[in-house]
């Protein structure tokens, strides 16, 4: 699990992952409306509708992706999003913990996480998918329609946000009702889903940590761990 001190998301500046100095940048990607105060992560293009619920308070909240760049030259050349954080609250971070899934705490040591097949993930508020998404093939009627606003198209263009992310609007969204995309940092695999708060107790935000700054002793097995904690 990480602590306070090796987990950055949210937090712009240099970072050092074993031999390497990396850098870190925030970006931020928007409003993401959960009335309902059910914040499903996923990955949107594989399970959404299906993927980790976590409660919060009902709301409109700011989505900022945390993107590291690991070219060796810290040039920009090469770039992977690091954390995907739903940020509920301004505060002073001093818990790591992992995310309660609709209440339910993980053992001491494990977490929920989201399985990722399409190197994806995005936050979108759970119940808002079965009545603001149309129905039909997803696939081609909403992801890859060929138009310039379907997900892919979006997720791919530097005039959207910046390439690699979205935050796109459901296609019968009566309020806005809407899902933050971002591609998932290395690509396919388990992410812990992670929460932050202040020394009160107080929730700041929710994270997909991507596993790009994070250290492990052995990473075939902190996969074996997160896999086997991500029951649904």
């Amino acid at each position: 699990m990480p602590t306070v001190e090796n987990f950055r998301a949210l937090s712009p500046g240099p970072v050092s992952v074993g031999k390497d100095n990396w850098s870190l940048t925030v970006h931020d990607l928007g409003v993401l409306r959960v009335p309902s105060g059910r914040l499903e992560a996923s990955d949107p293009f594989v399970n959404l509708g299906e993927g980790i619920v976590v409660d919060i308070p009902p709301g409109d909240y700011p989505v900022r992706v945390t993107v590291a760049d690991v070219s060796d030259e810290q040039d920009g050349s090469h770039l992977r999003e690091a954390y995907l954080s739903v940020v509920l609250a301004e505060g002073e971070v001093t818990t790591v913990t992992a995310a309660a899934r609709a209440g339910e705490v993980p053992e001491d040591g494990k977490y929920f996480s989201v399985p990722v097949d399409a190197g994806t993930v995005g936050f979108a508020d759970a119940d808002a998918v079965a009545s603001a998404m149309p129905a039909g093939d997803w696939y081609e009627d909403v992801y890859d329609n060929g138009r310039d606003d379907s997900w892919f198209a979006l997720i791919d263009s530097k005039e959207h946000l910046i390439k690699g992310c979205a935050n796109v609007v459901m296609p019968a969204a009566t309020a806005g009702e809407n899902v933050v995309l971002a591609h998932s940092g290395w690509g396919d695999g388990y992410y812990p889903v992670l929460s932050t708060s202040d020394s009160d107790g107080r929730l700041l935000a929710v994270h997909i940590d991507l596993l790009v700054v994070a250290e492990f002793e052995d990473q075939e097995d902190e996969a074996d761990e997160v896999a086997g904690a991500s029951a649904t």
